[in-house]
């Protein structure tokens, strides 16, 4: 019979696409993970991976078992949704993963609505990088996920991951007047430093892509994907930042915002494994995080 633990780690080797990482992510060594493998195979009666160049990739067999296995642990998510449904309480545990700015702004009341309604649910809390978030998901990390998308740079949900909008975040400069304090359109910052996300990540495509459409190239001269530095850097006078604005929820802008053309915004929205999204824990996370968004909900 074949073991469901072991189809799961051969899930997440498609997934992953090396043994190291796989360990990684489950914090097993990788010599477990091989053996784990290697009695799929013996149960399954046929080789699932082989050798690619110094790694391996899945066998034709393989690729179809796992298509069997993302099915099964679908119908377990569905499963526990109509156990959990049967409670009159919610209790238990969720795993929830956030960015930076939501973590900030949203987190500390959904906290405590969930504790003053829900006193036997135990809630952990990871902040990850918007980017990293449909992975760790589909990987069974977390049970939700907060993420966003930036203007151009919307992506579907990958299969396996029921998305929902919770709300439209405004995009907008900030600056210090004193390095800059007659702004008319975003090309009057054309000659200043800029303080951008690192290369790769989607906030930082939309933003040079603004200004590309501007007429011009920012000079990027601070990278950091912590937005309090943004701020801070832009505070003091040392760049132009583009920042969302529940920035602002945590804390007082002491410096100058700046509409951009077309009052862009980005899409933040909440994200569970297809199958798990009639969860009682999860349907009520997701009504709370709506009601406490409050002006910022989703258009």
């Amino acid at each position: 019979m074949l073991n469901l633990h072991r189809m799961r780690l051969l899930v997440e080797l498609s997934r992953r696409g090396t043994l190291a990482q796989v360990a990684q992510a489950l914090s097993f060594s990788t010599s477990t993970i091989s053996q784990q493998l290697s009695q799929l195979e013996t149960e399954a009666g046929v080789r699932l991976i082989e050798p690619v160049g110094r790694g391996v990739g899945l066998t034709a067999a393989g690729q179809i078992l796992v298509e069997h296995a993302e099915r099964i642990l679908q119908q377990i998510d569905l499963a526990e949704a109509a156990l959990a449904a049967t409670r009159s309480e919610i209790v238990g545990v969720v795993r929830v993963a956030t960015f930076q700015t939501a973590a900030i702004s949203l987190i500390p009341d959904l906290l405590q609505v969930l504790g003053e309604r829900h006193p036997g649910l135990t809630v952990y809390l990871s902040e990850i990088q918007p980017d990293a978030g449909a992975a760790a998901l589909l990987a069974r990390e977390f049970d939700l996920v907060l993420g966003e998308q930036y203007p151009g740079h919307e992506l579907p949900a990958p299969a396996g991951i029921e998305r929902r909008p919770l709300l439209s975040d405004a995009l907008r400069l900030y600056v210090d007047p004193q390095l800059h304090s007659t702004q008319t359109s975003l090309s009057d910052f054309a000659n200043l430093p800029w303080v951008l996300e690192p290369k790769g990540k989607p906030a930082r495509a939309w933003a040079e892509s603004a200004c590309r459409a501007a007429g011009f190239e920012p000079d990027v001269r601070y990278e950091s994907a912590d937005l309090l530095v943004q701020a801070r850097l832009a505070e003091t006078g040392h760049a132009v930042a583009v920042l969302p604005d529940l920035v602002w929820q945590a804390r007082q802008a002491q410096a100058q915002r700046v509409d951009l053309p077309g009052s862009p915004v980005r899409q933040v929205y909440t994200a569970v494994r297809t199958g798990a999204e009639t969860r009682p824990v999860l349907a009520e996370i997701r009504n709370i995080l709506a009601t406490i968004s409050g002006p910022h909900r989703a258009r």
